[in-house]
C-alpha cells in the first residue's frame, strides 16, 4: 500500500497524532479535544488536510488516494451519510467485519475510547468528528 520510503514517514506522522492524544500517568494531558475541529486537526489532517480535501502532507505517502471528505453529502445524493461515517471511523468498513489484511485508514475508534485515564469519551469523540464533517460539506 506505501512506497517504502515515505512509509516511515507516514508511520512517523500517525504515531505523533495518537500519541498527541494517548493516555498518559498521572495527569491528563492538555492535547485530548473533545470538539469535532480539534479532533480533526490532531488526528485526520495529516492525511485529509486541515480543509479535508484529501491533501494532507501524509497523503502523499499513500498509494490510494485520501478521499476529500468535503463531498460526502454531494456524493451521496445531497444527504450526509452519519451512519457510513461512523462505521468508517469505529470499525474501518461499513460491514463491521474488516477485511483482512492491512487498511488504509487507522480504526480510530477504539483509540477514542482508550485515551482518557479516567472516563470514556469514545462516543462523543465520534459523534463530535462526525458532526464536523458534517459542518464542512460543499454544496
Amino acid at each position: 500500500m506505501l512506497r517504502r520510503g515515505p512509509m516511515l514517514l507516514l508511520a512517523l506522522m500517525v504515531l505523533l497524532a495518537v500519541s498527541a492524544s494517548a493516555q498518559t500517568k498521572g495527569e491528563p494531558s492538555e492535547v485530548r479535544p473533545v470538539d469535532g475541529a480539534g479532533i480533526f486537526r490532531n488526528n485526520c489532517a495529516a492525511c485529509h488536510g486541515l480543509d479535508g480535501r484529501g491533501s494532507g502532507p501524509a497523503s502523499k505517502a499513500l498509494k490510494r488516494t485520501v478521499p476529500d471528505l468535503t463531498v460526502l453529502s454531494r456524493r451521496n445524493g445531497g444527504n450526509f451519510p452519519a451512519i457510513h461515517v461512523h462505521n468508517i471511523i469505529m470499525f474501518g468498513a461499513d460491514d463491521l467485519v474488516p477485511a483482512h489484511g492491512s487498511k488504509d485508514m487507522p480504526i480510530w475508534g477504539p483509540i477514542f475510547h482508550e485515551i482518557d485515564f479516567d472516563r470514556d469519551l469514545g462516543n462523543v469523540r465520534v459523534e463530535n468528528i462526525a458532526k464536523y464533517l458534517e459542518s464542512i460539506q460543499r454544496k
